[in-house]
């Protein structure tokens, strides 16, 4: 099948209106994009993750309409005006050329090389060292694939502090993809828990364990807190982000044995010092590293 984009531009404030009335005439998808994407004059829009921009338009926008190569665009454009209570504004079509959609998606994603003997490989590679230490994750809607800057932070730290510490037990609170928990099991740690508010981080977490022959346990807080109200453990990692780092201080490190390690990460590097602070009065914790303006913390409960 072949498929046309309907491409117009507007104002900021009509995007989001046009969006949604394009989709109710018969549009597949609808996308908003910088008009100025390309030019002196684009504006890229920044969020830290989980705390995106409200908006995703722009001053100049460009909302462009995802219909089949047969459809009656005139119509689409028409009948999104008239329910916009707007004239029908010029637009113009740009042909979507057939691809192999799966095959264009994965050589998106090759395998990652993180810390000194790391690789996540997609299923659909092969490990390019077999001797390391191989975690095969898909990208997925859990968050956690070993490419962003505050995962690799703790997939190294723990790289280099598990073997140290041989510790028996590892909790990963906001497992998301359970992907430093498997990490934690691949490199020895006998019992190692995740735990994440999001049922699907959960599932997704199990999943890819099986698939790793990693035996984690995985809960939701409300499960964790009943079956395990008093279990402490060698290594607490949690790669979440500053503000909830920060409220949850008291039961992370309610969570920390006698002698044991706390790393924090989803940090960025001027934060560093407000979620210090949160912490000081349990654990004394200080910038293990920083990589592209995150950091990762660290600390041991004396």
């Amino acid at each position: 099948m072949s498929w046309t984009e309907i491409v117009i531009e507007v104002a900021l404030s009509d995007a989001e209106t046009l969006s949604d009335a394009l989709m109710d005439a018969g549009a597949l998808s609808v996308s908003v994009e910088d008009a100025d994407l390309g030019t002196a004059a684009e504006q890229p829009l920044f969020g830290e993750p989980g705390m995106e921009p409200k908006e995703a338009a722009w001053q100049r926008s460009r909302v462009v309409a995802l219909a089949e190569v047969d459809a009656d665009h005139d119509a689409i454009v028409s009948n999104a005006a008239k329910a916009c209570g707007v004239a029908v504004p010029p637009y113009s079509l740009r042909p979507v050329a057939a691809q192999d959609w799966v095959r264009l998606t994965q050589s998106q994603f090759e395998p990652i090389h993180i810390g000194k003997n790391i690789w996540v490989v997609p299923s659909w590679h092969d490990a390019p060292d077999a001797n390391g230490l191989i975690l095969e994750l898909d990208p997925g809607l859990a968050f956690g694939t070993g490419s962003h800057p505050t995962t690799r932070l703790c997939m190294e730290w723990l790289e280099i502090h598990v073997p140290l510490q041989k510790p028996q037990s590892v909790l990963d609170y906001g497992c998301g993809s359970g992907i430093l928990a498997m990490v934690a099991k691949k490199l020895g740690s006998s019992t190692v828990i995740g735990v994440d508010i999001d049922p699907h981080a959960i599932d997704a977490a199990r999943y890819n364990s099986e698939r790793n022959h990693c035996d984690v346990a995985y809960y939701l807080p409300e499960d964790f807190s009943t079956r395990s109200p008093l279990q402490v453990f060698d290594i607490v990692v949690a790669n979440i982000l500053s503000g909830p780092l920060k409220l949850m201080a008291p039961m992370l490190c309610s969570r920390i044995a006698a002698g044991g390690s706390l790393t924090l990460s989803g940090v960025l590097a001027e934060q560093a010092d407000d979620v210090i602070a949160a912490y000081a009065q349990w654990i004394p914790l200080t910038v293990w590293a920083e990589q592209d303006g995150w950091v990762a913390l660290s600390g041991s409960l004396k």
